[in-house]
């Protein structure tokens, strides 16, 4: 059985790096962030690839692929730190296509895929890009609902690349797995995340020496970084049996999802610390780029809630399946 990405798969992952890496530097990234702003040229540019509807039918104006390839772009959006509505928009797409009436679709679709519709999406204390959004997913645990009219306060947090409101409304609750996919996309973005902060560190502490040697060649370094390595892949491997499971494997989802929640809730705060560590003296200070990857996971972290949540549903999963499993 072959684990790894389909070459279509891979294509879209490097058409995403190569762009990512020219159009959203880190440079971009602080641009946007101190001018508490998005990058709009981006976002137009990500629209006019299909991005948002890239697991939207293509009757509704999208490419008609799957959630293995929203992850795809989520993790490489993640990697650049992007300062786009992206994942708001797509996850939103995404759930009105998998769980949305034929009229929400009808409504909400074609705006979304084409960028002109904004969604926003979260726990209702903190739903990002809430604040310009017409429609809004809250999640609440595994319950997600759908509102279409609300009340939405601007809400300033740690990280200036995104926007986040607290919104207030009633709507339509979706009995499907909503939640779940919103957990897998969130999840997928920190894996991306955390892979560049990895690679910053290792960079870092290659060139930064001490006693003449490199700093990376101490052992309570090499350990540190090791364990970074350790979260991020774990975090990868839960996140793309979530993005798989979500279209081959229903039944499977919110499994899928509480593993790669929890792995991404935990990952996503230890590898970026540790990459704060690692950077030594400067890692903590303003000039140095490596605290937009904390920020950005710590957001994240609250998106997804706890892991200790997560580690919950998966003992109820557990006990349902021991359960079925046990004679009469």
């Amino acid at each position: 059985m072959d684990f790894d990405l389909t070459e279509d798969q891979q294509e879209i992952k490097r058409v995403a790096r190569d762009l990512l890496g020219a159009r959203s530097t880190m440079a971009r990234v602080r641009e946007a962030a101190e001018a508490r702003r998005y990058d709009d040229a981006l976002w137009q540019e990500i629209v006019s690839l299909g991005w948002p509807g890239i697991a939207v039918d293509e009757r509704h104006g999208g490419q008609g692929l799957g959630t293995v390839e929203l992850a795809v772009l989520l993790e490489e959006l993640g990697y650049a730190c992007a300062a786009t509505p992206f994942l708001s928009t797509a996850v939103v797409a995404a759930v009105l296509q998998s769980a949305g009436s034929d009229h929400q679709r009808e409504r909400w679709l074609p705006g979304l895929v084409s960028g002109v519709v904004r969604a926003g999406v979260g726990p209702a204390g903190l739903v990002l890009d809430g604040a310009e959004a017409e429609i809004v997913l809250l999640i609440a645990g595994d319950r997600a609902t759908l509102l279409e009219s609300f009340e939405a306060e601007p809400l300033e947090t740690i990280d200036p690349t995104r926007r986040f409101a607290r919104v207030r409304g009633d709507g339509q609750v979706l009995e499907s797995d909503a939640a779940a996919r919103f957990a897998v996309a969130v999840a997928a973005e920190v894996v991306g995340v955390c892979q560049r902060a990895l690679e910053m560190t290792l960079e870092y502490v290659k060139e930064r020496k001490q006693f003449g040697v490199p700093v990376g060649s101490f052992q309570a370094v090499s350990h540190r970084c090791a364990q970074m390595l350790l979260h991020t892949e774990s975090a990868r491997s839960a996140g793309y049996f979530a993005a798989w499971a979500a279209d081959a494997d229903p039944e499977r989802l919110p499994e899928g999802a509480a593993l790669a929640a929890a792995a991404a809730a935990t990952g996503g705060r230890e590898v970026t610390a540790s990459a704060i560590q690692n950077h030594g003296g400067i890692g903590f200070t303003w000039e140095a780029d490596v605290h937009w990857l904390y920020k950005r996971a710590e957001l994240d972290r609250a998106l997804l809630g706890s892991s200790s949540r997560h580690h919950a549903t998966l003992a109820r999963i557990a006990a349902r399946r021991l359960g079925a499993a046990a004679p009469a």
